[in-house]
This record gives structure tokens, C-alpha cells and sequence, in this order.
């Protein structure tokens, strides 16, 4: 099983425990994920988006400062802006965080309910699935030579014919060398593979 199918998998387990939605940020370095889940009413989303809500997210300073996992409702979690109770009316009602990884690649992740807390075990349970699609998505450390290559050509404006050209090789030859770097970087498209490389340093 590849680890794209993992983390589809993991997603579809979480999806049936948050029932009104949930937010992962995989791998956050500076400020920006490597990869981002979202299922909330999108009304939400957009309200959230629009209104700036992560710079007064407790969530955030919560996942930012500790690691383990929190339930919003925690007398000891301070939200001065009032974002829960703003949640809350779009069904928003219960939730917890959970935080994992390094601070230089921290992953934040919150689910929601409308009916109910979660229970410690399903907390327990998400966790779990928080820490494996880290692991699932941690950034390669080296691209091939090859890749590397193929992916500066393409990220230098040349189309695969023209690369391939430069490169020496046929034009099917250059697109499995990017097919195999999208793989490696876990990325849907060859632009999403070039700016994780970038990100990552990698070319």
C-alpha cells in the first residue's frame, strides 16, 4: 500500500470519529504545512479564512507550545476572542486537538462533533492516526540526481520535450523521473512536487 492510500485510509477513520469535521496540518514549518486536510461546513472555512482566525486560534498557541492532545472545552485552555462559542454555530459544538512532532515540523490537528465530547478513547484513537499520518508524510531528506534534474528543468519553464533535450534522454524516460519525484514528495501534480522541493530544499 502506498503511503498516499495510508493517509486515505487514516483520513476515512478519523472522518467516521468527526463527525462535523476536522483540520490537519501536516509537517507546519514556517507557519505553512506540507499538507493540509479540511472537512468543515465550509461556511466555516470561509468565515474563519476571512476573519483571520488563526493569528486568535487557541488552537494553534495550544499545538504550537505542548504536544499530546486537549479537548476545547478544557477550563485551562483561555479563548479571550470567544472562537469556540463562534464554532459553535456551525455545528462546531465539541472538539479536541492533538499536537505531534518536532516544533520545526510540528503537525496541529482538530476535530469537531455536534452531538457530544469524545470520549478518551476516541481521543486515544485520533492521536494514533495523528502520529502515523505524520509519519506517512514526512519530507524525503534527498531527491535522486535524476529527479533533481528533471524537476529544475520543468521548474525552469522547459516543457518535457525541451527537457528531455537538455537532459539527454526521451521524453518518456523525463516523465517517469518526475512521476517517480511526485511519489517521493507525495504530491498530486509536477508544480505541487516543485514547490515541495523547493520548500524542503531539496533542488
Amino acid at each position: 500500500m502506498s503511503n498516499r492510500t495510508s493517509i486515505d485510509v487514516e483520513l476515512k477513520n478519523i472522518a467516521r470519529m468527526a463527525s462535523a469535521g476536522y483540520f490537519i496540518g501536516l509537517h507546519i514549518r514556517f507557519t505553512s504545512p506540507l499538507m493540509t486536510f479540511q472537512t468543515y461546513d465550509q461556511r466555516w472555512i470561509d468565515h474563519y479564512t476571512e476573519n483571520g482566525y488563526v493569528l486568535r486560534d487557541p488552537m494553534t498557541a495550544w499545538g504550537f507550545s505542548r504536544t499530546g492532545w486537549i479537548r476545547w472545552s478544557d477550563p485551562a485552555l483561555l479563548d479571550p476572542f470567544g472562537l469556540f462559542k463562534e464554532a459553535a454555530r456551525y455545528g462546531l459544538n465539541f472538539g479536541a486537538t492533538v499536537a505531534f512532532g518536532p516544533i520545526k515540523s510540528r503537525t496541529i490537528a482538530s476535530f469537531a462533533r455536534e452531538d457530544r465530547e469524545f470520549r478518551d478513547e476516541e481521543i486515544v484513537k485520533l492521536e494514533r492516526a495523528v502520529i502515523r499520518l505524520h509519519e506517512l508524510s514526512e519530507p524525503p531528506e534527498a531527491l535522486t540526481e535524476a529527479q533533481i534534474e528533471a524537476l529544475r528543468c520543468i521548474a525552469g519553464g522547459d516543457r518535457f520535450a525541451a527537457a528531455a533535450e537538455r537532459l539527454g534522454i526521451s521524453e518518456s524516460a523525463l516523465k517517469a523521473r518526475i512521476s517517480s519525484a511526485r511519489d517521493r514528495l507525495m504530491a498530486r501534480t509536477t508544480a505541487e512536487a516543485i514547490q515541495r522541493a523547493k520548500d524542503n530544499r531539496l533542488i
